[in-house]
């Protein structure tokens, strides 16, 4: 929770507010951009909503905030219409849950609603609002955890929903060890014709990636938009086992056709196919140059 007595002074005079407790996980930025930007090394209101939508986009940001460090001076009573509008419908069947969790940095997670069951991809927050939202679109059947980093609440999800869940095993540590289903080697993971899980070694080892309908590619950390280089990249300071095997697992996935982007930490990126195409042979060419300098 919030307190005004930590407000940074960065914030634009009004009701919304963030305060020094912020980790600077961008969630809000990227989330409400027209409210919340960076100053310093933290968030802060540059602009306050004057409108219901963009009151509804910060209430919004102020719930995924994996720190609780958005705050209102005065009690929103429309805050129940905020935590209803979770998960985010992103586009078709594919929704942002939000209520990002502090144990995995801030990172995104996503679900899928298809008819043969929901897939639930890396862990948000558990708690009760999203839950009673998930169980009102049919549950979840799979919680698809991308890599080691990213895993938060599955605990609870799996015990709440016994769902099954995935996860590489060479990501497998002691709080993962009872995931039900270990992939055990480099080869593409069939769960349904129209969901493929794609091992891509170098974020981490097990790291995998999620592709679904040739159209949505679910990244956690091994790809995402970035705002400073105006192009898809990998993350060369948070690269726990090989940027050579991320190159390598780089130029395997620009062979896969996709439009979306969707990534636990970093940004989206939407756009056709060729221009994704195009952008992923940018972004193995600059991680050549990182990695020869």
């Amino acid at each position: 929770m919030a307190h005004l007595n930590l407000r940074r002074p960065e914030n634009i005079e009004g009701n919304f507010y963030v305060d020094t407790t912020c980790i600077d996980c961008d969630t809000c930025r990227w989330m409400t951009p027209e409210v919340f930007s960076r100053a310093g090394e933290q968030s802060a209101v540059h602009h306050q909503p004057t409108d219901e939508a963009a009151r509804l986009a910060a209430l919004q940001a102020l719930l995924a905030c994996p720190t609780s460090s958005i705050g209102t001076v005065e009690k929103p009573q429309d805050i129940k219409v905020a935590q209803q509008s979770f998960p985010i419908l992103i586009d078709e069947n594919v929704y942002h849950c939000g209520y990002h969790s502090e144990k995995s940095y801030g990172a995104a997670s996503y679900v899928i609603q298809i008819p043969e069951g929901n897939v639930l991809v890396d862990s948000p927050k558990f708690t009760p609002p999203l839950v009673k939202r998930l169980e009102e679109m049919g549950g979840i059947r799979y919680m698809y955890l991308t890599h080691r980093d990213d895993v938060a609440d599955h605990q609870k999800f799996a015990e709440h929903f016994h769902c099954q869940r995935i996860l590489h095993a060479d990501d497998i540590s002691a709080s993962t060890q009872n995931v039900e289903i270990q992939l055990t080697n480099l080869q593409v993971f069939v769960l349904s014709p129209d969901l493929l899980i794609i091992p891509v070694p170098g974020h981490s080892k097990g790291h995998t990636v999620l592709l679904y309908k040739n159209k949505f590619l679910f990244t956690g950390d091994h790809l995402a938009w970035s705002k400073n280089l105006h192009q898809l990249a990998a993350f060369p300071d948070f690269c726990w086992y090989s940027w050579t095997e991320q190159i390598k697992s780089m130029r395997k996935l620009a062979d896969y056709s996709f439009e979306w982007v969707l990534p636990g930490h970093g940004r989206r990126f939407h756009a056709s196919a060729d221009v994704v195409h195009q952008q992923m042979h940018k972004c193995i060419e600059w991680m050549e140059q990182i990695r020869n300098s």
